[in-house]
């Protein structure tokens, strides 16, 4: 049974760790705001982004005119996973559902017989993709000295992923992130970029439209736009999804403290009532036997 001295130590112990928890839980309420605004922001111009490409491409999915970036390269064989999670932990399950999506992805690609490489934005990704496909992971973009992502930071991914693309390493480019819906739910996404895939049901407009320049002179310009355009969206999403996951994760820590607290009192009051009754047994017997 512990002393009563282990028992005070350990209730100072969790108190001091329920006060980082609770102040981790109010940092990351404040940054949520923030990040969630900035997330819902963009949404409206992924979106609309998709919407013209999706009419530009229409007609022109299948030419030998369209842009690489929109036709691919006729090949399925090489696929390069483009993994995005936090540069930091102690946010509960945000980083490892996007890991376990990958992981789950690029696992099915290579039972087709598929060549799978990853590229890790974030640190806590990287860290446990290794695990399992260390021989088949870039070195990491290391986003830790960058106070707030920008588009700068999306757009020099993307060059990097289309330089690639177009020196022929792969053939397909899926992004991986935890789109932000609440604080207590994010969802891990994957969403394919390279080539661009339409939506569902694309067709070309019933109307038809005449552009200056010509569909493939525009989505020539477009497409590169498009997929930092993506991946930013990406980032934001996950600045959202980490911070409410480790708001949510700090309450539940904090509440666990609180719990935790309560049991070890009570087992220090028992521990110190016990001693003093014994206390004062001893001392009524010695009396009566004098």
């Amino acid at each position: 049974m512990a002393s009563l001295k282990d028992l005070r130590n350990r209730i100072a112990s969790v108190k001091a760790t329920q006060k980082i928890t609770k102040a981790m839980q109010m940092v990351a309420a404040a940054k949520l705001r923030r990040a969630q605004t900035a997330a819902e922001a963009a949404r409206p111009y992924a979106e609309r982004m998709d919407r013209v490409l999706a009419n530009l491409a229409a007609g022109m999915k299948d030419s030998p005119e369209a842009p690489l970036l929109l036709r691919g390269t006729g090949a399925d064989k090489k696929h390069l996973l483009l993994v995005a999670t936090a540069e930091r932990g102690l946010a509960g399950a945000f980083n490892s559902s996007i890991s376990r999506l990958a992981r789950q992805h690029a696992e099915r690609l290579l039972a087709e017989g598929k060549d799978v490489t990853i590229l890790p934005v974030g640190r806590k990704g990287a860290d446990i993709l290794r695990r399992t496909f260390a021989s088949r992971l870039n070195p990491t973009v290391d986003l830790r000295e960058v106070k707030q992502v920008g588009f700068v930071n999306a757009q020099s991914i993307a060059q990097a992923v289309i330089d690639r693309f177009e020196a022929g390493e792969f053939d397909v480019v899926t992004l991986f992130f935890s789109r932000f819906k609440s604080v207590i739910a994010q969802i891990p996404t994957a969403q394919q970029i390279i080539p661009a895939q339409l939506p569902e049901g694309t067709a070309a407009p019933a109307v038809p439209y005449e552009f200056e320049p010509d569909e493939a002179e525009i989505l020539a310009e477009l497409l590169p736009k498009n997929v930092a355009i993506q991946i930013f969206r990406a980032l934001l999403e996950n600045a959202a999804s980490e911070q409410g996951a480790r708001m949510s994760a700090m309450d539940n820590a904090t509440r666990n403290a609180g719990d935790m607290i309560k049991k070890l009192t009570m087992n220090y009051n028992r521990s110190r009532q016990a001693q003093i009754t014994k206390e004062l047994i001893e001392i009524i017997s010695g009396a009566e036997a004098l």
